[in-house]
């Protein structure tokens, strides 16, 4: 990437044991990683554009805490209602030509952000939305999902439903640093919270989640308290950068000077892909990320 600057990030509690022992063996092979997608949901609030953050339990590569998201399921391969751009306009977008791969990361980010936020992408026509997703109903189809004891498109043709597929816009690609023991090569996207419709924790799975002005977070990154008001033995006392993965604060810092939802969904992205790489840096392990310009979050804020 032209102008491209170097940020370097701490690497998380969690992963200190990974980093070290990839860099005693360095000719190891990485894992391969698993594909993933995840959904940034956005709202307008007098405090700034918000977003609504969760935690995780045990080692997500999406960070401890994070946007609802998770890895690409065959039955996203199944036949489903879809309004919005075709799978090989969305290739393009996200820099692939391979529509099929294109499609399945669309259906995992619906798929994703419904089974753990309650939101609905999903509607009867291409100009009509979901308007309500509360109940004992939607909250039953999302358990059922969630223990793939249902699939989710479905659950979307029983009810006579199709994907909204234009309401997401595409922000960029990840991989895990090579050093993880779990990878992920996720796709990111964005969407506005839908009139009529509310974000809530998965029954007997949710731990945490909230809206948060983004730039509030990240005024507040180098303190701990995001991981205090979390209170998970793996959140207490650490700070934003030990907590989630430098994507998502990445996507923090864009968020934080977004003039609204609609500027920031309407703004023209390339397809970018991060790779980051482990790096030592006075003796202390450190995940190096390369953005440019184009890319999101390419402020120079350092660590």
């Amino acid at each position: 990437m032209p102008n491209s600057t170097v940020r370097l990030f701490p690497v998380a509690p969690s992963q200190r044991v990974a980093a070290q022992s990839w860099f005693e063996r360095p000719d190891r092979t990485p894992r391969k990683p698993r594909l993933a997608s995840s959904v940034v949901l956005l709202r307008d609030s007098p405090r700034g554009t918000e977003t609504y953050l969760s935690y995780r339990r045990g080692e997500s590569p999406l960070g401890k805490v994070a946007f609802p998201g998770g890895s690409i399921e065959e039955n996203d391969d199944a036949a489903v209602t879809w309004f919005g751009p075709a799978p090989s306009v969305w290739a393009k977008s996200l820099g692939t030509g391979d529509a099929r791969l294109a499609r399945r990361h669309v259906v995992a980010a619906i798929r994703e952000l419904f089974e753990e936020s309650g939101i609905l992408l999903a509607g009867p026509d291409e100009s009509t939305l979901l308007e309500g997703n509360r109940g004992p109903d939607w909250m039953a189809a999302r358990t059922a999902i969630a223990t793939q004891e249902a699939s989710f498109l479905e659950i979307l043709r029983r009810r006579g439903l199709g994907l909204r597929t234009d309401l997401l816009r595409p922000l960029f690609n990840w991989h895990s640093a090579d050093f993880a023991l779990r990878r992920f090569d996720t796709q990111y996207f964005a969407a506005v919270q839908p009139v009529g419709q509310e974000p809530s924790l998965l029954t007997g799975k949710g731990v945490w989640a909230s809206w948060k002005p983004a730039a509030d977070v990240i005024a507040a990154r180098e303190g701990t308290a995001l991981g205090d008001e979390i209170g998970q033995p793996d959140t207490v006392g650490l700070t934003l950068g030990e907590i989630a993965v430098p994507a998502v604060e990445l996507t923090l810092e864009k968020l934080a000077t977004a003039r609204g939802c609609i500027a920031y969904l309407s703004s023209r992205r390339p397809a970018v892909v991060y790779r980051p790489e482990l790096v030592e840096v006075d003796g202390e392990p450190r995940v190096a990320v390369r953005a440019g310009s184009a890319a999101e979050g390419s402020s120079q804020h350092g660590r």
